[in-house]
């Protein structure tokens, strides 16, 4: 009864040990599927210059569309909302020329120009075009 238990005993201190070999152990060489996996499930690009408007040449909206509209639409990181004649007012006494300014520096979460390449031209348009849509009177500067 004694080899018995003792053969009971090492059969078990055998699996154990086998088994916490195993738990311990970290699959190698899937370093690629590991990075899937805690990859964040979201990322935001900011869109280059569209094909059909070269640098320099594009509109207000079309800047706004394709840059500006993925915050300004939703208010993402507080940013104010297109149309928002409240949370735009104090910002439009800044007069358009200050507006640019801002924007070109970036302010608050917002990045340097937006994270766009536009120009200044480019800037002082956009900005009108928002400014405009949310409640101020600024005329779309023509290009140089």
């Amino acid at each position: 009864m004694v080899t018995s238990n003792l053969r009971a005993y090492a059969l078990a201190g055998a699996v154990l040990a086998s088994v916490s070999s195993l738990a311990i152990a970290a699959p190698k060489g899937d370093d690629e599927g590991a990075a899937k996996r805690i990859a964040p499930v979201a990322r935001v690009e900011l869109a280059p210059a569209t094909a059909g408007a070269a640098a320099g040449s594009r509109s207000g909206e079309q800047i706004y569309k394709s840059i500006c509209a993925a915050c300004h639409d939703s208010g993402a990181a507080n940013a104010p909302k297109l149309g928002d004649k409240a949370a735009w007012a104090a910002r439009i006494k800044l007069g358009l020329d200050g507006l640019v300014k801002s924007a070109i520096a970036g302010k608050n979460a917002m990045p340097p120009k937006g994270g766009s390449d536009a120009n200044e031209v480019e800037m002082a348009r956009v900005v009108a075009f928002i400014a405009n849509k949310s409640g101020a009177s600024f005329k779309e500067p023509a290009a140089k």
